[in-house]
């Protein structure tokens, strides 16, 4: 993910830096608060805590909530703070990387225990434990941190000198600007996305044949092929922003005069937008969790509307 996407040049009108930044902040706002919404739900619903597609499914949107945050908190950086201290960027730019690759790796996740439910329902509840989807996480945070901390690394090689005393701003193309750097960011982009691809059609067409073969739970088999075509759909909008760059080399050159703009609004549509749209739909799609979301908020009007009543 690249989170300096928008540092533009000083003669950037204060006007229109000021609108960018309002435009983040506010959409963060939003998707944050969307997002809460489904924590909130998961934590006040007990039933939730011991299924594993649900730990999963709270796990990618507490990791996509986080995400946006650090993003934004590096956008609007990128503007308000141009000396940051390059221990506390490199920090923040682990996270970020870090918070980017789980999302498919989770999604991954989910579609092997839908696999699993429907190939091998016999053995689901051996195979996915509560115990086991913990470690699943954190075998995900453990891979989707490597990438960052091989960043890490490379930056103490290329600039050795800098990594504890050099004040910079704090940016991924800025900071990991070696060829190296890209070399390995092309490498690591290229292995996680193959992996889970083929995670994910593997799992499809080992429940579509389920499903064909399948005498009884037909709509079960149907329903799990449907979500792994979701968690599909999900994974091709978070791996937008693996070509925010190629996307600004193909439109940018058209209107150089709106660079800045062009710039931002792709930015806006590859790494903010996809995090509000891949835990909504598949929230609110899911009957159960929208069953108890929606009893969640009823019950709450309920008692503002008696509170109300009483005064």
């Amino acid at each position: 993910m690249n989170s300096t996407m928008y540092l533009y040049s000083v003669q950037e009108r204060y006007s229109d830096a000021f609108a960018k930044n309002f435009t983040v902040v506010l959409l963060a706002v939003i998707i944050l608060s969307i997002n809460g919404v489904f924590v909130l739900t998961f934590f006040r619903s007990s039933i939730f805590y011991n299924d594993p597609r649900y730990i999963l499914y709270i796990h990618l949107v507490i990791n996509d909530m986080l995400m946006v945050f650090i993003s934004v908190i590096l956008s609007v950086m990128a503007y308000l703070w141009q000396n940051v201290p390059l221990p506390f960027c490199v920090i923040l730019l682990i996270i970020a990387s870090t918070t980017h690759k789980n999302t498919p790796l989770t999604l991954a996740g989910m579609a092997v225990e839908r696999y699993i439910a429907i190939c091998k329902p016999l053995h689901h509840h051996q195979i996915c434990t509560v115990r086991r989807t913990y470690i699943l996480i954190t075998l995900i945070w453990g891979v989707g941190v490597l990438p960052g901390l091989a960043d890490l690394i490379l930056l103490s090689i290329v600039r050795p000198l800098s990594v504890s005393s050099t004040a910079t701003s704090c940016g991924a193309s800025i900071l990991y600007s070696s060829p190296y750097h890209e070399v390995q960011s092309r490498f690591m982009n290229g292995l996680y996305s193959s992996v889970v691809w083929v995670i994910l059609v593997f799992t499809y067409c080992r429940v579509l044949i389920a499903a064909r073969k399948a005498t009884t739970d037909k709509s079960s088999a149907k329903k799990a092929q449907s979500t792994i075509l979701l968690h599909g759909a999900q994974l091709l909008l978070c791996m937008l922003s693996y070509i925010t760059a190629v996307i600004d080399k193909m439109f940018v050159p058209l209107a150089p005069v709106d660079r800045a703009r062009l710039t931002f609004l792709n930015y806006l549509l590859t790494n903010i937008l996809p995090r509000l749209l891949t835990p909504l739909i598949y929230g609110v799609r899911d009957k159960h969790f929208y069953k108890h979301m929606k009893a969640l908020f009823s019950c709450r009007l309920y008692i503002v509307k008696v509170e109300s009543i009483k005064e």
